[in-house]
């Protein structure tokens, strides 16, 4: 599995198809391997301290030998970043504004994409902060739209940061030329601007490059995630991020017996050719439906199984 080899993997996909269980595989085996490996969730629906057994919360958290664990709370975030905002501005908004800002600020958290913002912020500084004390970073992430948002906030952020730049230099040239005899005026929100236009241009060129991070999307062989799947991955195109690899997960495994499964199968196979037309540039890794939840290490151990360099079931892909 090449996507293996990437020091940040990003997975995702339709809700329901096995993101958080094959990112926790992912993550298990980087483990087992001898790399030091943090698995962030960014998903509000945790499932990771399910499958470890393990309240795993908003710290990053032991899971075991060279596997750490974090679940970042969107809501919390939203907290720290405006408070953060509100910390930058103190300075600078006369005081008799600051109870209106304030109100201002605390309805923004519950505006679209104020979460989003907030996660991005969020990953950044894991990315940022966290790269020199793992070999592997591992991201279990919120379903389909959610992740191409995400992923697609430094581009969009980026330039509309840029803009604000070139707003406030100009409002500054002239209140230089205007009110301060040529001096230059002190402006702390274009210096947080600009620290936080270095922070997205840093983060844009980790997830642009493609010997450093990878991105994995699991689907299963039916309709709706193959369709899914398939927009997500040309629209994250458009933004240069491409998905790579594949997990096609539970996949009815050919002993399964009865009527009605010899049926699904049959069915199943059909969607199966779909997936192997419909993505010829993916690496595909095959895991069969288990009879049971992954709900242990154990079951990851087993799961993970599938991840290997070369498969050989054959079967999965007729």
């Amino acid at each position: 599995m090449q996507v293996l080899q990437k020091k940040i993997i990003f997975v995702g996909g339709k809700g329901g198809v096995g993101k958080s269980t094959s990112a926790a595989a992912i993550a298990w085996k980087s483990a087992k391997n001898g790399n030091s490996t943090l698995l962030i969730s960014t998903d509000p629906a945790h499932n990771l301290g399910d499958i470890f057994a393990k309240s795993i919360g908003g710290s990053i958290t032991r899971i075991s030998t060279n596997l750490d664990a974090l679940e970042i709370d969107p809501a919390i975030e939203t907290e720290h970043y405006i408070k953060g905002v509100k910390d930058n501005i103190k300075n600078v908004v006369h005081s008799s504004m600051m109870e209106e800002v304030h109100r201002q600020l605390d309805t923004a958290k519950s505006s679209p994409g104020a979460d989003e913002a907030a996660l991005f912020d969020k990953l950044i500084s894991i990315i940022l902060e966290e790269n020199d004390h793992y070999d592997k970073l591992i991201f279990d992430t919120a379903p389909t739209g959610h992740t191409i948002r995400l992923l697609s906030l430094p581009e969009l952020m980026g330039v509309w940061i840029k803009g604000m730049l070139k707003k406030r230099k100009k409002t500054n040239d002239n209140y230089t030329q205007l009110l301060n005899d040529g001096d230059p005026v002190e402006d702390p929100i274009y210096d947080v601007l600009k620290e936080r236009q270095e922070r997205f241009s840093t983060a844009r060129e980790i997830l642009l490059d493609g010997n450093l991070t990878g991105f994995v999307f699991v689907i299963n062989p039916e309709r709706l995630p193959i369709t899914e799947t398939e927009k997500a991955i040309k629209l994250l195109d458009q933004y240069h991020l491409h998905v790579k690899t594949l997990i096609i997960n539970k996949i009815l495994p050919e002993h399964a017996d009865g009527k009605f499964l010899i049926e699904r199968k049959e069915h199943e196979r059909q969607y199966i050719d779909l997936i192997n037309r419909t993505f010829t540039k993916q690496e595909k890794i095959y895991v069969p439906l288990f009879p049971h939840d992954i709900i242990s290490t154990e079951h990851l151990e087993t799961f993970s199984y599938y991840y290997r360099e070369e498969q050989k079931h054959e079967s999965f892909r007729t």
